[in-house]
């Protein structure tokens, strides 16, 4: 870390001089996404917003690492989508119609952090509010101000937003950070304390579609109430659920709690939005995705049995900044052997892979879209029997789930290609004996959509055109399975990335080699690091 905290007290000339500096020379890269695709993004939200309503968006909250320490600063993805702002302590607003807005009519307002030259120099520029308004192209204010904007409850007939987190900081002198822009949201919305997003989300359902799909809706409160177990006491639900007709039915529906808020809507319309991508993401998600696929290339090249975990997963994350991708998309999983075997496995403490397969589910994101590849591979470049034999059964499992990415077809229909090759197949090495075991061993489901985040937005509806989804099959015998001990400590994961069109199916991630063949000749080959020798430490 820099000098403590009170070298802050440098002349205030000085900083005000680096920090204007700073400013001078922003990075500007050619490929981002512009502002122009941001302003579509809203104007598409906006056309499906209710008349008289307003849609308000915060940023993210900044995460803390440490003491003093926070962690790198990632954007709300929805917030992005529709700004292009990555900064923290935002509001976005976002109305119907028109409205005076500072003396000018407007149907939007972002609050942003003024420019703070102290700031600045230690932890670098600020867009300030004229910076992010020739950035967005909306009507900006600093966020100071926004304890003093006007929310007309009066004339809305709903308050969307998301979700609001529960735990964000208070920073004690800093009036317009982002739990005090939440506080100052809720009193000019009237958010009571007690208000809850599922249960809004629920009365919203039931006032909606209560009377027409009982049995659907009802079977929905059942479920939710399984992972909310307070929603069990609520009487209004109870009423709607226990009614014993369709004319005590329709009073349940009736007595459901009115109210403008809306803490439901927005992410739906939003997941809508974000399922099919457009041509300038699928420009950033090609361009994740060959990072990762090549990343893996080189792994597989210069991988060898006294290598650590974390050694493979740093030649990864290596690969991906020399290509110019800040950060992987999610924590890294790189696990040999019985570590292969759980499935969100981030450690990386394993000191030598030694002549065990090493799963390697790692995604590179680049300006914002992140890629997720995973590949399994023999440490020491040869499959043994048993190893093949699982890896094949997952690749055939894998080829049917792509032969299931069409356009029109349900969300489900590559899990359930995949899972009927693995049933199939796990039986037949007489892993399991009945069909209903293989969920032991294939314990996930076999897609997500994917762009601005690992586990995107989406409805999970049938795909449409221009969809990115993973296609994922697995097995995975821990030691002390139910099973010969042969299998015990094999974990094979086939992830790909698939672009989905009415052309039919893409495999993005195809570069990285995918077969027993061509990963075991890659793995024969020289590697750029070969040569690579560090001194040993004492």
């Amino acid at each position: 870390m820099a000098a403590f905290r009170l070298c802050m007290l440098l002349v205030w000339a000085t900083v005000t001089v680096a920090a204007a500096q700073v400013r001078a020379t922003p990075d500007k890269p050619s490929d981002t996404l512009d502002k122009a695709f941001h302003q579509q993004r809203r104007e598409q939200l906006r056309k499906q917003l209710p008349s008289r309503s307003v849609a308000v968006f915060f940023a993210s909250p900044i995460r803390n690492r440490a003491n003093d320490v926070d962690f790198y600063y990632h954007p709300d993805p929805d917030f992005y989508y529709l700004t292009g702002y990555k900064e923290p302590n935002a509001v976005l607003v976002l109305f119907s119609e028109p409205q005076s807005i500072a003396g000018k009519q407007a149907s939007e307002v972002l609050f942003v952090q003024p420019n703070d030259p102290q700031y600045e120099l230690w932890n670098g520029a600020r867009l300030g509010v004229e910076g992010a308004a020739e950035a967005t192209g909306i009507t900006t204010q600093p966020n100071t101000n926004f304890a003093s904007f006007k929310l007309d409850t009066a004339n809305l007939q709903h308050i969307l937003f998301k979700e609001l987190p529960h735990d964000v900081r208070n920073s004690a002198n800093d009036e317009a950070d982002l739990y005090s822009l939440l506080e100052q949201f809720k009193v000019k919305a009237k958010v009571p304390a007690s208000f809850d997003a599922q249960r809004n989300r629920l009365y919203k359902l039931v006032r909606e579609q209560g009377a027409a799909q009982p049995e659907e809706i009802k079977s929905y409160i059942g479920q939710m109430s399984r992972y909310i177990p307070s929603l069990r006491q609520d009487k209004y639900l109870n009423d709607y659920v226990n009614a014993a007709d369709a004319r005590s039915r329709i009073k349940a529906v009736a007595a459901i709690p009115k109210s403008k808020l809306d803490a439901y809507t927005l992410a739906q319309t939003l997941a809508s939005l974000r399922e099919a991508k457009t041509e300038q993401e699928l420009q950033l998600l090609r361009k994740a995705i060959s990072i990762s696929a090549q990343g893996q290339i080189e792994v597989m090249k210069a991988m060898r049995p006294d290598m650590s975990e974390m050694e493979l997963q740093g030649l990864h994350e290596f690969v991906h900044k020399k290509y110019g991708a800040q950060h992987v998309g999610y924590p890294s999983i790189v696990g040999a052997g019985n570590n292969a075997c759980v499935l969100h496995y981030i450690e990386s403490k394993k000191p030598q892979v030694s002549n065990e397969l090493v799963l390697m589910d790692v995604g590179a994101e680049y300006k914002g879209y992140t890629a997720d590849v995973t590949r399994t591979i023999p440490a020491n470049g040869k499959f043994t029997r048993e190893q093949k034999e699982i890896y094949e059964l997952v690749y055939k499992a894998q080829e049917a789930a792509f032969a299931a990415c069409k356009v029109g077809n349900d969300f489900q229909a590559p899990h359930r290609a995949a899972a009927e090759v693995i049933t199939a197949g796990l039986q037949k090495l007489g892993i399991i004996k009945d069909k209903s075991e293989v969920q032991r061993y294939f314990p996930h489901g076999t897609s997500h959509y994917l762009g601005l985040d690992v586990h995107d937005a989406g409805t999970y509806g049938p795909f449409q055109h221009n969809t990115v989804i993973t296609v994922e099959p697995g097995i995975y015998i821990p030691e002390g399975s139910p099973c010969d001990k042969k299998w015990w400590g094999i974990g094979v994961r086939i992830e790909d990335d698939i672009l989905i069109t009415n052309k039919g199916w893409e495999n993005l991630s195809k570069l990285a080699p995918r077969t027993v063949a061509d990963i075991e000749k890659t793995m024969a080959q020289p590697s750029a690091l070969d040569d690579f020798k560090l001194p040993a430490l004492n």
